[in-house]
């Protein structure tokens, strides 16, 4: 996950806290940052691109698995034919 997108989480978090505790402000954001970052950092996470390149990859492979199985397949008919 991004820096920015750590960023806006902290902010949001802080700014659900009642008012009453913002007075601790600078010690919450960065406990919520440290929160954050060592959270995400234990996740194993990919981007949207390389998640969709993925997908793109997988969705060939299957492509190439099924024309392979009809292949075998006629091939598998052929050879029964020859018996």
């Amino acid at each position: 996950m991004d820096h920015q997108k750590i960023e806006d989480l902290a902010r949001r978090l802080f700014e659900s806290i009642p008012p009453s505790l913002r007075a601790a402000q600078h010690d919450l954001e960065t406990n919520f940052r440290s929160v954050l970052r060592s959270t995400l950092s234990r996740l194993d996470l990919t981007s949207r691109e390389e998640f969709d390149a993925q997908t793109r990859v997988l969705a060939r492979t299957r492509e190439l698995v099924e024309q392979l199985e009809t292949r075998v397949a006629e091939l598998e008919s052929q050879l029964k034919g020859q018996r």
